[in-house]
């Protein structure tokens, strides 16, 4: 029954990732704003709705490494796995300013939640906190692209109409949510019956898990050349991860870091935040070469995990 519930999951999420990423490319047409602005706001959160509601269950269920661990390494599947794929498929440009204001945020929240990990607890204070600032940069967000809405509206306007393309995305988006919500039980499943950690369990099947929307949405809208919409995927979702996700677990719960996030995982997530922000920043696209050393150092994470429990 649980391998039944991955292939059901994974059968989901491929589904659920078409419509999602062919309704929001219409959405952002018909309101004239970017493909970017799309990806950072409606996919990118989102497709992150599987890491809420996963965190928010195990704050309640007293499991603080899975609602940490969850937020830490999505937030690095979505950079080393997800985008490194997507720019595999094929090269991601970068649109310089809109990465700018973006990935200036990412690297902003990602301090705060390092910072919050290594002070070993995060209290419903700094949730608030989170949350207010994830407020305010939606408003900001919107804001300020609509100065630019004037660029794209003699562009063409798609013939399909905005209900439609609403409710194909909004089928899309719950679609990959249930796909996640069955292969993140069955692959915890699978992986609590080998006697793995419940920090490693997060780390590594549930992240992953709870990720798939993202790796789905953003390989469909790479393979579809949207690779607007790929990039704000992983940057929306990242964000979305620490002010959204990890504000409301401690809102509703506070929770204690385990050591071993403190330790290791946390400063991987500070490292690949910054390789984002290089290989972004250099000629302003990401090449298939650089996805692959990406892709790559996702595998040396998990090998050096893998290596950790065996031992």
């Amino acid at each position: 029954m649980d391998y039944l519930y991955i292939f059901g999951g994974l059968l989901g999420l491929i589904i659920g990732g078409e419509y999602l990423v062919r309704g929001a490319v219409i959405i952002a047409q018909k309101l004239h704003v970017s493909p970017m602005i799309i990806g950072v706001t409606l996919v990118g959160f989102g497709t992150s709705t599987p890491e809420l509601v996963t965190s928010v269950q195990a704050a309640l269920d007293d499991a603080p490494g899975i609602a940490v661990g969850n937020v830490v390494g999505s937030n690095i599947a979505n950079i080393l796995l997800i985008l490194g794929i997507a720019a595999w498929i094929t090269p991601i440009g970068v649109a310089a300013a809109e990465f700018r204001r973006d990935g200036t945020m990412l690297v902003f929240a990602t301090a705060l939640c390092v910072a919050l990990v290594l002070y070993g607890s995060i209290g419903r204070l700094a949730g608030t906190g989170f949350l207010v600032l994830l407020a305010a940069y939606l408003v900001g967000t919107v804001y300020f692209d609509q100065a630019q809405a004037d660029d794209t509206a003699g562009g063409p306007v798609p013939q399909t109409r905005f209900g439609s393309a609403a409710l194909l995305m909004l089928a899309g988006l719950a679609a990959t949510i249930m796909g996640a919500k069955y292969l993140v039980e069955g692959a915890i499943s699978v992986a609590g019956s080998l006697g793995v950690s419940e920090a490693v369990i997060g780390l590594t099947v549930v992240a992953v898990g709870t990720s798939m929307p993202e790796l789905v949405t953003s390989v469909i809208a790479a393979r579809k050349g949207q690779v607007a919409v790929a990039l704000g995927n992983v940057i929306g979702s990242n964000i979305f991860n620490i002010l959204g996700i990890l504000g409301a677990t401690v809102l509703v719960k506070p929770l204690v870091v385990p050591a071993q996030i403190m330790t290791l995982d946390i400063w991987v997530m500070a490292a690949a935040t910054g390789v984002l922000c290089w290989v972004a920043r250099s000629g302003w696209s990401i090449s298939r070469r650089e996805g692959i050393m990406l892709t790559g150092g996702y595998v040396a994470y998990l090998s050096f995990l893998g290596l950790n429990v065996i031992g």
